[in-house]
């Protein structure tokens, strides 16, 4: 919130609803009156469940185990997403890519473009080597921590 030099920030999905805000020096603000020490149990309201969550219920347990926890390859490092938002290879439809396949980066090198919040936001490779694949789509959503770019260091 402070890079993008924002002060709140509302989400509402599915019966979810979240708001983050701070004041001008970072300051959390607080709105509205202060919350019950202990709400009555008529009035707890459970949030319902990610489908991702009930989907692993139903997955077994070494399922999970590999989907989660693929091994790292030596020698190969991956780039993650700093964000949620959208995925672009180039600075518009018309440009070329930022990087293909094989190109040698740096820590500074400019790799794509998540927009987050109609903010075009330029993610740098913060690693030294050379691009092995592109592992999302271009315009593609992404998540925080989702893998992008596979590296191989050096």
């Amino acid at each position: 919130m402070k890079r993008s030099d924002l002060t709140e920030f509302e989400i509402e999905e599915q019966g979810f609803k979240l708001k983050i805000c701070r004041g001008p020096d970072g300051v959390p603000a607080v709105s509205g009156g202060q919350m019950p020490i202990h709400t009555p149990p008529h009035m707890v309201v459970e949030a319902p469940r990610p489908a991702v969550a009930a989907a692993q219920d139903t997955l077994p347990a070494a399922t999970l185990t590999a989907v989660s926890t693929a091994p790292d390859e030596p020698g190969v490092s991956y780039i993650k997403s700093p964000m949620v938002g959208t995925f672009y290879r180039s600075a518009s439809p018309e440009s070329p890519p930022f990087v293909e396949i094989g190109a040698k980066i740096e820590e500074k090198t400019v790799i794509c473009i998540i927009e987050a919040m109609k903010i075009m936001n330029e993610i740098q490779a913060e690693t030294k080597g050379s691009v092995l694949e592109v592992l999302v789509e271009n315009g593609q959503p992404v998540e925080y921590g989702q893998r992008l770019y596979k590296i191989k260091v050096g």
